[in-house]
């Protein structure tokens, strides 16, 4: 490292006040804290085996529906031993194994490893969740974005930059935080998801049925609602992609949507815009603003997922486009369908790939009661989906936080200093 380089590089950007005179931190190897753990175990086929998920989302029991192999041996492995996945080193596969899998077990290519003298566990594994840390390792160690397998011999060489075990515990305890609030939200927003869930259930009547369980006061004594399919209280229509060799049809000014912005959502932008002339030359519609969509196919569980649009635009021809008659008000029918997206995902067109068509949803049947009460049941949905996008946001701003705080209380491994 040359002399420019080194001046205060090993110090991060923020500090605890305690330790801003501490000096700069120490540059070790994952082999001065860590030691393989290998104690044999079971074989494949009566092992209680434990996986590592991606992306730092933490070490699970791992379900599986047939037994593994006689053949494959397995290691015993115990609580608060740091394991990695060899094969997903590039993918963030990193964890610490808790309590409740003590004596689980796992195959060499998920090493295990006990931590020695001088390092915080909690410290160690933030520290290799970086982004910076864990793609520059493992694309040098691999010699390929393609990762084939991150072998023990070359992990536990990999460079660290370390501070005193007390302020390894201070940026673990302050990061640990976080997470135990991060959770705390996600919580929270998992239930309103499941509370959204079981109101829907109540205020729409099951399949087969004329009448919701729950029905509010004013509407109680109206009488059943009535059932028809779409294809009679709705135009149902689909778009269409302007050819792309034409630049003259492309980076216009009218929004064409595509099946990857429907997600349960109000769509009020587009990634992707087209000329006049290319809405001219094509299959595509200018839809109105209000207008209900549905993915007729498209990758993933993208089929059967709906949308409302929240401006005039063109689509491509994997979205269905209902325009509903004056009788169903277009929010209610949203959120009736979206509380049917698996009724309907079974449905598609025999043959070959799962999907729908207009044909399809034309049949699609919708019970719904007068106007008001349709729209006081939308409105309330609708509430709670504001619940739910607040708290999706507040969610996502505390891991923004946590992001930044991190790239702050770790110095920066920049590849212009890193030896």
């Amino acid at each position: 490292m040359s002399e420019k380089n080194k001046a205060g590089y090993h110090v991060p950007k923020l500090r605890f006040p305690e330790f801003r005179e501490a000096g700069e931190w120490d540059e070790k190897t994952l082999g001065d804290f860590l030691t393989e753990s290998r104690i044999p175990g079971n074989k494949g086929d009566v092992a209680k085996k434990l996986t590592v998920k991606l992306w730092g989302n933490g070490v699970f029991a791992k379900n599986e529906t047939t037994r593994g192999s006689v053949n494959t041996q397995y290691f015993r492995r115990k609580a608060g031993q740091f394991i990695y996945s060899k094969l997903d080193f590039l993918n963030q596969a990193f964890g610490v194994i808790p309590a409740a899998l003590d004596n689980y077990e796992s195959t060499v290519d998920l090493p295990c490893f006990d931590f020695l003298e001088g390092i915080d566990s909690g410290f160690l594994l933030e520290y290799v969740k970086r982004k910076d840390f864990y793609e520059k390792n493992g694309e040098e160690a691999d010699g390929s974005r393609k990762a084939k397998r991150i072998q023990v011999e070359a992990f536990l060489t990999f460079p660290i930059l370390v501070p005193e075990l007390v302020e390894q515990q201070k940026i673990a305890d302050c990061l640990a935080s976080l997470d135990e609030l991060i959770t705390l939200e996600a919580q929270k927003l998992d239930t309103l998801k499941a509370h959204k869930k079981g109101l829907m259930q109540q205020l729409f009547p099951a399949e087969g049925e004329t009448l919701p369980q729950r029905r509010f006061p004013e509407f109680r004594d109206v009488g059943e609602w009535e059932e028809k399919i779409l294809g009679d209280i709705a135009k149902i229509t689909s778009g269409g992609t302007p050819n792309r060799a034409e630049p003259d049809y492309w980076s216009g000014s009218i929004p064409w949507i595509t099946t990857s912005l429907i997600d349960f959502n109000t769509i009020d932008y587009a990634e992707e815009f087209i000329t006049a002339e290319g809405l001219k030359n094509s299959s595509a519609k200018l839809i109105p603003a209000q207008t209900l969509l549905m993915a007729m196919y498209g990758q993933g569980k993208t089929r059967g997922k709906v949308a409302l649009l929240g401006l005039e635009a063109t689509t491509n021809q994997a979205c269905a486009a209902i325009m509903l008659n004056k009788e169903v008000d277009t929010n209610f029918a949203f959120q009736n369908l979206a509380c049917r997206y698996d009724e309907i995902r079974k449905l598609s067109n025999e043959g070959g790939q799962e999907n729908l068509s207009a044909g399809l949803i034309k049949e699609i049947s919708l019970t719904y009661p007068g106007l008001q009460e349709q729209q006081k049941i939308s409105d309330c949905l609708a509430s709670l989906d504001d619940l739910i996008t607040a708290q999706t946001h507040k969610l996502a701003a505390l891991k923004t936080h946590k992001k930044g705080l991190m790239q702050q209380l770790f110095p920066a491994l920049d590849a212009e200093v890193w030896p």
